[in-house]
């Protein structure tokens, strides 16, 4: 009788830990029950995510924010933003530090062993941005072969950078405007990155040019992270996405990011 009732208790244990894992990792449960949802992002990253001052106050804008702030407002819940290196996002996401990730992510096959991600809402060219006195040394992938190029770490611009220039010596940094400074310092030749984010630099540093020189992105497109099995909230960004395409909201949101990154 004893070891009856010593197994029906470790068996209720068992199903209670079980329950305490399942509930930890319903992350929809939490946001609901919190009221808030935490969003991660890499605010360095114009038009997706950046800094500026709004009314004197150091402010997370960007249209990427907007989307966020829009799953937010579907799921009835605050939105709180959390800043940080755009290689920690993943890591936060699957500590619970964060409830969903969105900084222009690519959702490559790498993440997708870690994270689920929604639909694309967003598709953009890569580009690769030099200075404007090398433009005429400059103009083909070839050119960069030894070259220094600069990516951002833990982005699909770095393995695009490692994969498809041929002997180039891959510098990887963290924050894109480091990276926007050795490439004016003469540091590094070359930077690989998204064709949106290189215009907006350019406008701002016009001794940079943009090339013609073409590389493949056969992952491409921006997504939105989950923590793996919550299709709960995978279904509400989903939806939220449809939506705001459908409308024609992305662009809107794009458009104005644009237009505020180069006030």
């Amino acid at each position: 009788m004893f070891f009856k009732s010593l197994a029906f208790l470790l068996a209720a244990g068992l199903i209670i830990s079980l329950s305490a894992c399942a509930e930890k990792n319903d992350v929809m449960k939490r946001v609901k029950d919190r009221g808030q949802i935490v969003v991660g992002t890499s605010a360095d990253y114009p038009p997706y995510e950046f800094h500026k001052s709004i009314n004197g106050v150091d402010t997370i804008v960007g249209f990427d924010i907007d989307i966020a702030r829009e799953i937010a407002k579907d799921l009835g819940v605050e939105l709180k933003i959390i800043d940080m290196d755009f290689g920690g996002l993943l890591a936060a996401l699957n500590a619970n530090t964060v409830d969903f990730v969105i900084a222009g992510m690519t959702p490559d096959e790498e993440r997708k062993k870690a994270v689920d991600f929604s639909i694309i809402y967003y598709e953009a060219e890569q580009a690769v941005l030099i200075r404007a006195e090398d433009k005429n040394n400059i103009k083909t992938l070839a050119d960069l072969k030894g070259k220094r190029v600069g990516a951002q770490q833990g982005s699909i611009q770095e393995e695009i950078a490692k994969e498809q220039i041929s002997g180039a010596n891959v510098l990887s940094l963290a924050k894109v405007p480091d990276l926007i400074l050795e490439l004016k310092t003469k540091k590094v030749d070359a930077l690989v990155m998204e064709r949106p984010v290189a215009k907006n630099y350019v406008k701002t540093n016009p001794e940079l040019f943009i090339t013609d020189i073409k590389v493949e992105d056969d992952e491409g497109g921006s997504a939105v992270a989950v923590k793996k099995n919550n299709p709960e909230l995978v279904k509400a960004i989903n939806k939220t996405l449809d939506r705001l395409m459908k409308d024609g909201k992305i662009d809107e949101f794009f458009a104005k990011a644009v237009e505020l990154s180069e006030e």
